[in-house]
């Protein structure tokens, strides 16, 4: 939110009563919040959970990473035309759409039997989220009126969403050691429940106006694209790159995502406008984002299953020896705007991404007798620092080069980017860990192959470095231009 203009109050009072929120839209900020935890909390609450259910449900180590993949594919191919849907269609119904397709899903992958039920479960759960999360916030500002109150309320949905993520590991390993692995889906259908009845007596509708149609057609082009392109490179894991079994795959997940760009161009209304692109400080960071997505988001599965599989962690323990690497890139997001205001955005983003990759060089040292300090803990802070440092000026680089109608559109594109590069850098880091295995269960073998994983996204890292350097624009943030404009009116104000 940008600074409103000061205007005097009559007493202290009012100026009090307007940074509350009112006490009529508490229910609707509570709905909005607690979605926007259940959205966030799926994209990790699995990870511990995934030695369970590889065991109940008989999966393979290249279907255990769908598991993860499904969720995150769908959301991020769906986000940008679930918000657009949202301003069409209007921002209650897509909510209660969105949460009962989520809650639904969920209960489903809960009672899977087998493993194709679940991964099919995933991917509903994922498009799900991604029509629900656009609608959260919308809603949210509808309800709460312009000034302090508004921007209270948006940093409590912040917050939730954060926590969200953080808590993941935690409630995971909860819920798998007492209950099962199923509770960690299960658990959304009674809250699931309880928000869309609240959303339905408190919500009220709300759309912007616009009736075009949505670009449904490159939606499913996209999402259809890349999963088809992370099947091909899972599919290396067993029968190499010269098969038909993963060409096919890759190359038609290339045509795919070449239609999408046909498509895109020449639509009236397009998902994603390509003239954006054009603009320097969008592409530069979107790509940016994406390199670093493709590695940080590995991350949580290699070390989860590293605990368990390797170091002999229970999921709860698992859970809670990563609290720190989630309080980690918390705090790193949190000081990140602070540091910018000295640094610029370009070189806090390059710092940011060289402490994760030098945590990704020290996680690559693993080995079977690892300790919990050197092993998991230190490594994981230094990745997780460096990439909530590093996000934040990578995200407002990009809305700082998008003009001022396009600034929603590239905020999504941001997520998607940091997304898909995750799911693409997931598929393509197992298979580099399973190479490295040769199919060997072996400690010593198994780590071995999580190790070389870390390195490659290292590697990954590091050439993310030098694209930031080479394209990323420098960036002044508003309070910098403001000091440097200040500093050229005072010598005139003392003459």
């Amino acid at each position: 939110m940008t600074g409103m203009a000061d205007v005097p109050a009559p007493a202290p009072t009012t100026r009090t009563s307007r940074s509350r929120i009112p006490t009529g839209a508490w229910a609707v900020v509570l709905a909005a919040c607690t979605g926007q935890f259940l959205v966030v909390l799926d994209v990790s609450v699995v990870n511990v959970a995934l030695p369970s259910m590889r065991t109940d449900l008989g999966l393979s180590h290249s279907a255990l990473q769908w598991v993860v993949n499904a969720y995150s594919i769908a959301f991020a191919g769906f986000m940008l035309l679930g918000g657009r849907a949202a301003d069409i269609y209007g921002r209650k119904r897509m909510f209660l759409v969105g949460l009962g397709v989520f809650t639904a899903a969920s209960l489903a992958g809960g009672l899977a039997q087998e493993g194709w039920q679940l991964l099919a479960a995933r991917a509903a759960q994922g498009l799900g989220a991604a029509v629900l999360a656009p609608a959260t916030l919308t809603i949210l500002t509808a309800a709460v009126p312009e000034g302090p109150a508004r921007t209270k309320a948006i940093a409590t949905w912040m917050a939730v969403g954060a926590g969200g993520g953080a808590a993941g590991g935690l409630i995971g390993g909860v819920l798998t050691d007492a209950l099962s692995w199923r509770w960690v889906l299960l658990i959304n259908v009674p809250i699931g429940a309880l928000v869309l009845v609240a959303a339905a007596l408190w919500i009220t509708e709300g759309r912007a106006g616009d009736r075009r149609r949505i670009d449904l057609l490159g939606a499913v082009l996209v999402t259809a694209g890349l999963a088809t392109v992370a099947y091909g490179i899972v599919q290396t894991e067993a029968v190499g790159w010269t098969a038909a079994a993963t060409l096919v795959p890759l190359l038609s997940g290339v045509v795919l995502l070449a239609a999408f760009v046909l498509v895109e161009a020449r639509t009236a209304v397009p998902l994603v406008p390509l003239r954006v692109f054009g603009v320097r400080a969008v592409s530069s960071a979107n790509v940016s984002m994406f390199l670093m997505g493709s590695a940080t988001f590995s991350m949580w599965y290699f070390m989860t299953v590293y605990a368990q599989n390797v170091l002999g962690y229970t999921p709860l323990q698992a859970g809670l020896a990563l609290m720190p690497t989630s309080a980690a890139v918390i705090l790193g997001s949190k000081i990140a705007p602070r540091i910018m205001v000295r640094t610029g955005a370009k070189s806090l983003a390059v710092a940011g991404v060289l402490i994760t990759a030098a945590g990704f060089g020290w996680q690559s040292t693993m080995g079977v007798d690892g300790s919990y300090l050197t092993a998991i803990c230190l490594p994981g802070v230094l990745m997780m620092a460096g990439a909530g440092l590093a996000s934040t000026p990578l995200a407002t680089l990009a809305t700082s080069g998008a003009a001022s109608g396009d600034a929603g559109l590239v905020s999504g594109l941001v997520n998607t980017s940091r997304t898909m590069g995750g799911a693409l850098g997931l598929a393509v880091l197992s298979t580099v860990a399973a190479a490295r295995t040769a199919g060997s269960v072996e400690a010593a073998e198994v780590t071995a192959g999580y190790a070389t994983a870390f390195r490659t996204a290292c590697g990954v890292l590091l050439v993310g470095v030098v694209v930031m350097l080479a394209w990323l624009p420098h960036h002044r943030t508003p309070r910098v231009r403001e000091e440097e404009a200040a500093a050229k009116v005072q010598p005139q104000e003392r003459v």
